[in-house]
């Protein structure tokens, strides 16, 4: 068997075994490499060199950590939260709750897409907003799942749709590019319209969860939740004015440096100069926005370590290439074949941008030669890049939801984030990319 099949499935049974993520993706990172012919020392020596490409965005996301925690001492989430109950307690007739409940829900949906491409800070904003709005959750009966699935929606329908901000560099600088040097003319292509229908797929997703699977009520315990996320109930102005400031001196610096680890560190900076974070203090609040966000880097790391394995096999290209020779002409079935393979190996990878260059090499020559036309190419490809995206254990798309549900350790990351994700999102974007790739 292909060892990418191999390393996948062992990496995703050992997850939803309740494996940590992070030994998980070592052992299939090890199995994989074993089962691909790659001797052990190899196979050390790949994970060990792979691990440094997720160095920075660890570093990034720990800086992120300590600049929300910050953030929050500042009492700014919390003004929101403390509406949100405030209101909940004035008048808790079902109709106002359902009326609050739906407020919520689209008040996150909004900050989610907005951080793609308006706001382009990605899941830096998770652990600001959502960890001061559980209590309030926790009194509406929300069910995590539900704002795991509305969460990880708001992070990866906007880059499959809107070639602006995070969707400009999937669309036009990754999907674009790489299709043009398979061979295929992108000139006119409209990537809004190749698009449109898997991200219908997603929106059927969403509205299925909202409505039916994530619909009835779900108890939490509120003093698990009081423990890690008081109430602030006397907001200082000062404080206020200093953290808005700081979110915007983090984002116009993340916008002209392109670096999150610049923006996060001067933001935090800006919270001791003003005096909001005293000195003596910044040591333990930076440390503890590190710890919160430990998890995401560790993982995002080890995910690094597991495709360079897979890379170093040669069994990613060596799958694709198989797929090829059971498809003959047969438009539906290759069209089927080539998006479940890309759904295995962002699976793997755990990151859809890093999937396109290996998929559209080999994917566009035989799309063209078994006459797909422009537009479903685009299609077929950028779908099979996406799927796995949502539903994979070391996807940002899915880390970045736990990072903030989690934080009273009532969230867990497989069976509350990375199962209802795959479902609701990755069977759904492979019926509706099928569709497009033979009619378009």
């Amino acid at each position: 068997m292909n060892a990418v099949i191999i390393a996948v499935l062992t990496m995703l049974v050992l997850s939803l075994f309740r494996t940590h993520v992070v030994i998980a993706l070592l052992i299939g990172a090890l199995v994989g490499g074993l089962s691909g012919g790659l001797s052990l020392d190899a196979t050390i020596n790949a994970f060990n060199a792979g691990i440094g490409g997720g160095a920075s965005v660890a570093l990034s996301y720990a800086l992120l950590g300590g600049f929300a925690v910050a953030i929050a001492q500042s009492g700014l989430p919390h003004l929101l939260a403390n509406k949100a109950i405030t209101v909940i307690g004035q008048d808790p007739t079902p109709a106002r709750v359902n009326k609050i409940k739906t407020l919520l829900l689209i008040i996150i949906l909004a900050v989610a897409i907005s951080s793609q491409n308006l706001i382009p800070i990605h899941i830096a904003f998770i652990p600001l907003l959502i960890p001061p709005l559980l209590l309030a959750m926790s009194k509406l009966k929300l069910d995590r799942r539900l704002i795991a699935c509305v969460l990880t929606f708001g992070l990866v329908t906007p880059y499959m749709l809107l070639p602006v901000g995070f969707g400009g560099i999937f669309l036009n600088e990754i999907l674009l590019k790489h299709i043009g040097q398979g061979g295929l003319d992108t000139t006119g292509i409209s990537v809004i319209q190749a698009m449109s229908i898997p991200a219908a797929g997603m929106l059927c997703g969403l509205l299925i969860a909202v409505f039916i699977s994530y619909r009835g009520k779900r108890r939490y315990d509120q003093s698990k939740i009081k423990a890690v996320e008081n109430s602030v109930d006397d907001f200082n102005f000062k404080s206020i004015v200093v953290a808005l400031v700081a979110i915007g001196v983090a984002f116009v610096t993340q916008l002209v440096t392109n670096s999150m680890i610049m923006g996060a560190m001067l933001g935090f900076i800006l919270f001791t100069v003003t005096g909001v974070i005293r000195w003596k203090e910044s040591d333990g609040v930076l440390t503890d926005g590190m710890k919160m966000m430990a998890t995401i880097g560790f993982i995002m790391i080890a995910a690094s370590g597991f495709a360079e394995v897979l890379k170093e096999t040669g069994d990613i290209a060596a799958l694709v290439t198989s797929s090829v020779d059971v498809i003959g002409q047969n438009k539906p079935i290759a069209a089927f074949l080539m998006l479940l393979v890309g759904l295995l190996i962002t699976m793997g990878i755990g990151s859809s941008f890093s999937t396109i260059p290996i998929i559209a090499a080999i994917y566009v020559p035989l799309a063209i030669q078994l006459g797909f036309s422009p537009l479903a190419i685009v299609a077929l490809v950028g779908t099979a890049a996406a799927l796995g995206d949502a539903g994979s254990p070391a996807s940002d798309s899915t880390l970045g939801p736990t990072s903030g549900l989690n934080v009273d350790g009532q969230h867990n990351h497989i069976w509350d984030t990375v199962v209802p994700t795959f479902l609701h999102y990755n069977l759904p974007l492979l019926a509706f990319g099928w569709f497009a790739a033979v009619t378009l």
